[in-house]
């Protein structure tokens, strides 16, 4: 779960019920620290039964940033939502669905396989 020594962009009791009931998912610090929108988001098969797949990303983290297990964490579904809510249309996608966002400003679009 989170880390209880982070600064994170939003505070709980800030949360807003806008994509709740979804299970949890990994984001990486960049969008729940340093406040950057979600520019890369795929689902994969659940680790375990509260978790829903997805993952996401601002699409500046690096294979190195990647690499460090302290860089992410586990959230609620929820609480991604709260910090980009763009991602909510995507979220019924099934398993092995990518979306991109090339511009911040725009909107998703699905990657190919």
């Amino acid at each position: 779960m989170a880390s209880a020594n982070k600064s994170f962009r939003l505070a709980s009791e800030d949360m807003q019920p806008l994509a709740t009931g979804h299970g949890s998912c990994f984001a990486t610090d960049m969008i729940t620290v340093d406040g950057l929108p979600v520019r890369f988001m795929f689902r994969e098969e659940p680790d375990n039964e509260s978790d829903s797949g997805w993952r996401f990303m601002s699409g500046y983290e690096s294979e190195d940033y990647m690499d460090q297990p302290d860089n992410m964490a586990i959230y609620d579904v929820n609480t991604i939502a709260n910090y980009d809510p763009t991602i909510v249309p995507m979220l019924a996608a099934p398993v092995g669905s990518a979306f991109e966002k090339p511009d911040v400003d725009g909107p998703f679009i699905e990657l190919a396989e």
